[in-house]
């Protein structure tokens, strides 16, 4: 006759998980390929701080954003880096960093939307678009600092860019902002609302009220990361955040959803904003 200490232990019973066996764990963060890149890109650039100060004032004048080097009144003046720097430092001014405080600032707020973004737009989209709201940043810079010569650095624009972006699809189930990288991948195939329905959210609306509120604050203070041969703007943060909020769905893969689905009652959240 059988004893009822030989029935089988509880964890060996079909359909039960063994005792031993935890359901495997996700980390705490998961950093898209394209961003790593950009992030050691820019790390990588800032070792620049340990050439002679010579050579380093040189890098700054030559691949920072000077609105001097676009007066034509410019005559006596030599900048170096001649016309081409006219173009190129439209967007190499974002790859360099006054100082540590200031790279650690622009890569903090850039976790979450440059995640949000690098993951959706894949990584040839997603340096195109930094590249063009850089690009943005400077030329809002160019109109409010006319003649001035102290040279503009920082990621800021874009990293703006990346938030403007980031809110036409943020504010759903499945938060990019959540640590689990499911959510992270489901809210990266959302579909994006247009534009002038996201504009109607109360949640974008109060997220462009608290960042404009910021910037306006730094703005009328003058905080800014300013030393004799480096400066940076709050205007290129405007710039930057207008040309992300509004070039999004340039280069948004995802396909938007229509009007009529948007206004038909939603039985996946997720699917309407």
């Amino acid at each position: 006759m059988d004893s009822p200490h030989d029935s089988p232990p509880q964890d060996s019973q079909p359909g039960l998980p063994a005792a031993h066996e935890e359901a495997p764990r996700e980390p705490v963060l998961t950093l898209p390929v394209a961003l790593t890149a950009y992030i050691v890109l820019l790390a990588v650039i800032h070792l620049r701080v340990l050439l002679p100060a010579e050579l380093e004032n040189w890098t700054i004048d030559v691949f920072g954003f000077i609105p001097k080097r676009y007066d034509s009144s410019l005559l006596n003046l030599q900048i170096p880096g001649g016309s081409g720097a006219k173009v190129w430092t439209f967007v190499t001014y974002s790859l360099l960093h006054a100082n540590l405080t200031h790279l650690g600032f622009n890569v903090l707020w850039l976790l979450p939307f440059g995640s949000a973004l690098a993951r959706r737009f894949g990584a040839v989209r997603f340096f195109l678009f930094l590249a063009v709201t850089a690009a943005a940043g400077a030329l809002a810079h160019l109109v409010t600092h006319e003649h001035a010569v102290a040279p503009m650095i920082g990621a800021s624009a874009s990293v703006s860019g990346a938030m403007a972006a980031a809110i036409r699809f943020a504010f759903v189930r499945g938060s990019f902002l959540s640590f689990n990288r499911s959510d992270a991948d489901t809210a990266a195939k959302v579909p994006a609302l247009p534009l002038s329905r996201a504009l109607r959210d109360g949640r974008v609306v109060g997220f462009l009220a608290v960042w404009f509120g910021v910037n306006i604050i730094f703005g009328v203070g003058a905080i800014g990361i300013d030393s004799e041969t480096t400066s940076v703007a709050w205007q290129a943060h405007i710039g930057g955040f207008f040309a992300g909020l509004l070039l999004f769905a340039l280069f948004d893969p995802v396909p938007r959803v229509r009007n009529d689905a948007a206004d038909a009652s939603s039985q996946d959240v997720s699917d309407r904003i």
